[in-house]
């Protein structure tokens, strides 16, 4: 699915949240608080937006991307190219859920807008806590619906309407009818935070962004992961 819209993605995620994603990516980057010559993985890489915006904030660090979709990915080496940060960045094809690196491998671990697309997510979790060193952090950013409040119907508009129609147009594609239920099916930020804790993770924050319609959720393996 992601292959056939890879080349029009980031435009339509511009588009869409109007230009707020690369704030929320922001937030996600500092909630890391990492030191010098960190080693981040980034789940769902994608296009690698969250990949570089580390490296950019972060001179020292170096970042390892992975993702399922190759048309993706290759979108995200292009633009690693172009920033010049390909000595400190590198995209692979990979599976959050079958994560090819040891234990304790990485100061920080991210993942923007994918989790709610792993098939088995409670897998997933559990090899995020497994890959970040004890005391590292994980940063997990978000769709959300808000339930309640004055913006909820706007955002329930802007997402079971707005989103597919103005993504199937853009992207040539029905993929974005997709993203719409893939929201309405994630689970509360409560309910994300316990399956959070339940993979081997102590939540430290969860902050809810524009009104609620993303979430970030920052955690911490627990010490019997060391």
């Amino acid at each position: 699915m992601f292959d056939r819209i890879a080349r029009r993605y980031d435009l339509l995620n511009r588009l869409l949240s109007g230009g707020i994603d690369r704030r929320w990516r922001r937030r996600q980057v500092r909630a890391l608080a990492l030191g010098a010559d960190a080693r981040v993985l980034d789940l769902a890489t994608g296009t690698g937006d969250v990949a570089l915006a580390v490296a950019r904030h972060h001179v020292d660090a170096e970042v390892v991307g992975i993702d399922p979709s190759i048309e993706m990915l290759e979108v995200g080496r292009d633009k690693v190219d172009r920033v010049g940060v390909d000595q400190r960045v590198r995209l692979d094809l990979g599976d959050a859920q079958n994560l090819p690196f040891e234990d304790n491998s990485f100061d920080a671990t991210t993942i923007a807008f994918g989790i709610r697309n792993v098939p088995d997510r409670a897998r997933a979790l559990a090899e995020m806590a497994r890959v970040t060193k004890t005391g590292g952090r994980v940063a997990i950013l978000e769709l959300s619906e808000p339930r309640s409040g004055w913006i909820a119907p706007l955002a329930r508009f802007h997402i079971h309407r707005l989103t597919p129609w103005l993504g199937a147009r853009l992207s040539g594609a029905s993929e974005y009818a997709y993203l719409e239920k893939s929201i309405a099916a994630f689970p509360s930020p409560r309910e994300f935070a316990r399956q959070i804790a339940d993979a081997g993770l102590r939540v430290l924050d969860i902050e809810p962004m524009t009104f609620g319609v993303v979430c970030l959720f920052v955690a911490t393996p627990t010490e019997t992961l060391a």
